[in-house]
């Protein structure tokens, strides 16, 4: 399995250090990985910023750093704007997924990656699915031009069950559509690991990892002299390994059901230990070797 490192981790969000793209790059390769996927939205790479001239740097940075373009990530919600039809914020959302296929594909890429939309109060289910639907086959016809591949990433509230995200897949009904399966998701919401990735590993593309420590919230109640649990627990990124997420299992079930994709590195959230670069690096170093411990590179 080739391992991809997310420019998101860098990118300044979440109290983290920030680093732009051109420094980004050539750190991946010495943290021990494979290749890179470029957040497709400012401070890396919003297609108004992409001109020609930094493309061509951007892929000669690349090449020069001996990795790959393994993703580029769209960042949509194809539900946005229930409240404002008038707003052509699909055809907006096709447009710049559109742009970021290009991009893909000048830098040597083949893959962008989307959401599918969080569920709205207003229209009802089956309208947001539709809504979604449509999203995801306007995305692959305006990526297909470029030959690109769409991956829909099992995030956003719409599919984001594994059944239901093997029905949207389906229902979309394009070549160039695939499905992008992390562990994290399926974990926090209770599904078993190993039967979904069972499920998904000979269909998904491409899985993002980050490893994380449930805390439970409770809230003292003195009428009873007792604690009340309140919601879902809070969730936090800690190194790969130091979590509860059972990813040897999930990944060899990915691989035995047929995987055969990259696994991609993520700090999209608030860290154990800070922010810091050396941190990150730190992180990034650990998820590495703790890919090479557990036999999947």
């Amino acid at each position: 399995m080739k391992l991809a490192l997310f420019s998101v981790s860098y990118a300044g969000f979440w109290g983290q250090d920030q680093l732009s793209l051109e420094e980004f790059i050539p750190r991946a390769k010495p943290l021990g990985y494979d290749g890179v996927e470029i957040m497709g939205k400012r401070p890396h790479a919003f297609p108004a910023d992409m001109s020609s001239d930094r493309i061509r740097r951007i892929r000669k940075l690349l090449k020069n750093s001996r990795l790959d373009l393994l993703c580029m990530a769209a960042y949509t919600n194809f539900t946005a704007g229930a409240e404002s039809r008038e707003v052509p914020l699909l055809d907006m959302q096709v447009e710049y997924v559109g742009q970021l296929a290009r991009i893909t594909r000048e830098l040597g890429g083949n893959l962008v990656r989307i959401f599918t939309g969080y569920e709205v109060p207003g229209p009802s289910f089956g309208e947001q699915w539709n809504q979604c639907i449509r999203g995801i086959r306007a995305c692959c016809d305006a990526a297909a031009k470029y030959d690109v591949r769409i991956g829909v990433q099992n995030h956003h509230d719409i599919g984001v069950e594994t059944d239901g995200l093997m029905e949207l897949i389906g229902e979309a009904d394009r070549k160039n559509v695939f499905p992008m399966f992390d562990a994290w998701s399926p974990f926090l919401r209770g599904e078993d690991l190993v039967k979904a990735a069972q499920k998904m590993g000979a269909l998904a593309i491409y899985t993002t990892v980050a490893d994380y420590v449930t805390i439970p919230l409770y809230r003292y109640n003195p009428s009873l002299v007792n604690y009340e649990k309140v919601g879902p627990a809070m969730v936090k990124a800690v190194p790969m390994g130091d979590g509860v997420i059972n990813y040897r299992d999930f990944l060899k079930a990915m691989r035995d059901a047929g995987y055969k994709g990259p696994v991609c590195y993520e700090m999209c959230s608030p860290l154990r230990g800070g922010g810091s670069l050396q941190n990150l690096d730190d992180y990034a170093k650990q998820f590495a070797a703790y890919m090479r411990k557990i036999g999947m590179v």
